[in-house]
């Protein structure tokens, strides 16, 4: 039995969202792949800036994903790889954290679809998905996505092993 997917709104970051992300990733459990510790409150409104100028530059983002009430409960989108390790800079990331009072019930897998769809429109032919190797939610989405393993990686900051994912959009 396949479950159906939850109706998910995806919204360009607010200021607002900067909070909302904040508490919702100030979590060890959310944070376990990226340090163990949420960035700080400046942090994030750092990243959803940043993100409000990909939206306008690209016509796609980090989306806040809001929930059937109208509630933040994480982030989904694209963007571009934003390390000097791994592919090239250029390349186009599919990326998501949920808060973890969200996780398993479809969010990621709902707000990914969707955002593959504005992605074949915007006419890229490919992205990546960039999963700690231990990540075993994260691979399960990828993989409900479609995507394929490609390589294999080392963080050079943490030495630990990432997983890249491709998926063809054409």
């Amino acid at each position: 039995m396949t479950r159906s997917l939850p109706v998910v709104k995806l919204r360009v970051p607010t200021e607002e969202d900067a909070v909302a992300w904040h508490g919702l990733f100030d979590d060890p459990e959310v944070m376990e792949f990226f340090g163990g510790k949420s960035a700080s409150p400046a942090a994030y409104e750092r990243i959803t800036a940043r993100q409000r100028g990909y939206a306008e530059q690209y016509g796609f983002c980090l989306w806040s994903v809001l929930d059937e009430d109208d509630q933040v409960v994480g982030f989904v989108g694209a963007q571009p790889w934003g390390q000097e390790w791994g592919p090239d800079r250029e390349t186009i990331e599919v990326a998501w954290r949920m808060g973890r009072a969200h996780w398993g019930r479809g969010y990621v897998t709902a707000a990914a679809l969707r955002t593959l769809e504005v992605l074949r429109e915007s006419g890229l032919t490919s992205v990546i998905a960039m999963v700690d190797a231990e990540n075993e939610r994260s691979i399960a989405v990828t993989r409900r996505l479609g995507m394929e393993l490609e390589e294999r990686l080392i963080a050079p900051d943490t030495q630990r092993d990432w997983n890249m994912y491709r998926l063809s959009l054409s």
